[in-house]
């Protein structure tokens, strides 16, 4: 069993639904996202989270706006739509449900 392996399929199972979390409290630009995110131990590159910001989107789990920024060009950022936040709360069920069977499996 390659261990590195199942853990890397772990963290991109749950990376979705990470995201998802960050832009429910506030929209976000991509470099916050990844920076929250590795505040949060999770290690995410440009190269994994732009493609995965688009299916969002395309999915129309996500919305972006653009806004001006003091420091460049004017900055693209996510923010959650309804049916993300509904999307989203489902979500939260499945991991609540998750968590409760891993600690149940770990306890017993």
């Amino acid at each position: 069993m390659d261990v590195n392996n199942v853990k890397s399929q772990m963290r991109k199972g749950m990376l979705e639904y990470c995201i998802m979390l960050l832009l429910h409290k506030e929209p976000a630009y991509a470099s916050d996202i990844i920076q929250k995110l590795k505040e949060a131990k999770l290690i995410v590159v440009e190269g994994t989270l732009y493609p995965l910001l688009t299916r969002l989107k395309k999915d129309d789990l996500l919305g972006y706006e653009w806004i001006e920024s003091t420091q460049g060009p004017p900055r693209k950022y996510y923010r959650l739509t309804e049916k993300g936040e509904e999307i989203l709360r489902e979500l939260e069920l499945s991991w609540r449900e998750l968590n409760e069977t891993v600690e149940h499996l770990s306890r017993n």
